[in-house]
């Protein structure tokens, strides 16, 4: 069966792939029985490979929420969305529904899913960001018509939840990774190590990713190899990054920067694929 078209990105986040899917495809493998992606963000290549066995991941656990409410119930999500209105005063007052802990909780995951998507759409450049405290800080973004309710998208990524085995989960990479089956592949899209002391860009979640981190998770990956887990991995074409994975097979692409405050500092940059595979 052709996949369906239709199935694609609900919403827009921070490093993205969308734009490299037809660089990363070819290097995929020719054969993946079972895909795993622990930080799934917006989910470009899952959505372009629609893989009928998946382990889905990702820290962010408003994200998580939003893919279980489109599979569980995205009929009730399209009918929150059709209220929403593109409007400065009106957005500040949704996004502020986080400042109130106790009320927030009360929220139904429906209405917290429907939050995350208008204040993705309507924000300043998409960007989802949040403080220290865990709260969406992005601004408004003045858009004229931002497609709030996109449910022809929704509709069809829903059924594609529910068509295939899709196992969605918000904790720690390394757990997903521990549990895999020797015959799954992975691919990583962590948050990238900054190529400027000023380039990082770690709000989509509390905490941030240091270099620790990317030290922490390239361990991982040798576990991958060890145990024969194929994977392949995105990230900044940093030094550092390059020296951390020199053992494997490092392929350089070319991607656009998308967010920078300064707009003539938006163009492509390196980035590199890595894969323990030819």
């Amino acid at each position: 069966m052709k996949n369906n078209k239709l199935v694609a990105p609900v919403l827009k986040w921070v490093g993205g792939k969308r734009q490299l899917l037809d660089t990363l495809t070819p290097l995929l493998p020719k054969r993946i029985n079972a895909y795993c992606e622990p930080f799934v963000g917006g989910g470009a290549l899952l959505f372009k490979m629609q893989p009928k066995s998946a382990y889905i991941n990702d820290i962010n656990e408003d994200l998580i929420r939003v893919y279980n409410v489109i599979k569980n119930d995205v009929e009730a999500l399209i009918i929150a969305l059709e209220d929403f209105r593109n409007e400065a005063d009106y957005f500040y007052n949704i996004r502020d529904w986080d400042r109130d802990k106790e009320r927030y909780c009360l929220l139904s995951d429906i209405e917290k899913a429907a939050r995350v998507i208008y204040l993705n759409k309507t924000c300043y450049n998409g960007l989802f960001r949040v403080n220290n405290a865990g709260e969406f800080n992005s601004p408004f973004g003045n858009y004229k018509n931002p497609n709030i309710v996109n449910a022809p998208t929704l509709r069809a990524v829903s059924s594609y939840f529910n068509n295939a085995t899709i196992n969605l989960t918000s904790s720690d990479y390394a757990e997903v990774l521990n549990a895999l089956p020797r015959n799954a592949f992975v691919y990583l899209d962590p948050p990238y190590d900054p190529v400027s002391d000023t380039s990082s860009f770690t709000g989509y979640s509390r905490g941030g990713f240091s270099r620790d981190e990317q030290i922490r998770l390239r361990e991982c990956c040798d576990e991958l190899n060890e145990r024969g887990v194929k994977f392949m991995l995105s990230n900044s074409a940093t030094d550092f990054i390059k020296e951390q994975y020199e053992e494997y097979n490092i392929t350089i692409v070319q991607a656009k920067r998308a967010i920078n405050s300064d707009g003539a500092k938006r163009g492509e940059v390196d980035e590199v694929v890595v894969r323990n595979y030819e």
